[in-house]
């Protein structure tokens, strides 16, 4: 038995997502979301905590890390745009980054 292909969302899901997902916004046809760490290692301390989030989900993001920042964005390749599964991994995301700048 295969797993269902996610579906892509509509304009209307995902603005209702994202008015859930503070500091996210849809960039080029992605979930679109900069975080700013204290420092290179916290940086690199919630990359790595959601590299082990993303492998869990079998879902992995688009990344980009300049010393205190990291760049994300999600999209889900086979759907050709923003499914639930981004959102869900999103969610989790924003709920880790919480907790590493809480720090």
């Amino acid at each position: 038995m295969s797993t269902p292909r996610p579906t892509k969302l509509t304009d209307a899901e995902i603005s209702a997502a994202l008015s859930k997902l503070r500091g996210w916004e849809v960039k080029d046809a992605k979930l679109h979301r900069a975080y700013k760490f204290a420092d290179f290692v916290s940086a690199f301390g919630f990359m790595t905590g959601a590299a082990l989030v993303a492998q869990a989900m079998d879902h992995h993001p688009e990344w980009f890390n300049v010393w205190n920042v990291v760049r994300i964005d999600l999209a889900t390749h086979d759907a050709g745009g923003i499914t639930a599964l981004d959102v869900k991994l999103a969610e989790a995301l924003e709920a880790l980054a919480r907790r590493q700048l809480e720090r």
